[in-house]
């Protein structure tokens, strides 16, 4: 295989999914991270796994967030906010989780590939990255890549630049962000 030939097609794929985001979503977004008292956030595959990647730096930042399943994660609140990430927009549990969510009051927020889907039609905050998904029906950037790789790179890298966004909004250094790694290793 033509390792670096596939590079630069994955990175091509990451560029025009990027040139379509719409920034003022993402802002909303960022905007109610701000204004939450703890962020409760879920995913599934590899999905979940950017999505836990995002849960450990929002704690990094000293904001207060937990993963849904771990056993430590306090009820949820209407001063706070769900984020879940449903690249196809209809996957049961996390529909299930969102509506309860909404039950208790919370906000809520669905990043998606699939915005039409009946997940992200409940929700308060609709984030449609435009990436090639598993299951997805939506118009957005073709994959050479097989199943929902480019979503997932995608949400990854996402993250990070909500990260760097929040860090400085928050005015937090990359050593006060360090000082809340886990130590206990």
């Amino acid at each position: 295989m033509d390792y670096k030939g596939k590079a630069l097609t994955i990175i091509n794929e990451l560029k025009e999914v990027f040139k379509r985001l719409d920034i003022a979503s993402v802002e909303d977004l960022v905007t109610h991270i701000l204004k939450s008292k703890k962020v409760i956030l879920i995913g599934v595959g590899r999905e979940g796994l950017a999505t836990q990647a995002f849960a450990m730096r929002l704690m990094h930042l000293g904001i207060e967030s937990h993963w849904i399943w771990d056993v430590t994660t306090p009820a949820i609140e209407k001063e706070d906010l769900l984020i879940a990430t449903s690249g196809c927009g209809k996957i049961g549990h996390i529909h299930y989780v969102v509506e309860t969510a909404k039950q208790k009051g919370a906000k809520t927020a669905v990043i998606t590939g699939d915005p039409k889907q009946k997940t992200p039609s409940i929700a308060d905050i609709v984030l449609f990255l435009p990436a090639t998904v598993y299951l997805g029906t939506a118009d957005v950037v073709p994959s050479e890549q097989p199943m929902g790789n480019l979503f997932e790179q995608s949400l990854l890298i996402l993250f990070d630049l909500i990260v760097m966004d929040l860090q400085g909004k928050l005015a937090k250094t990359r050593e006060e962000m360090e000082s809340r790694h886990r130590n206990l290793e």
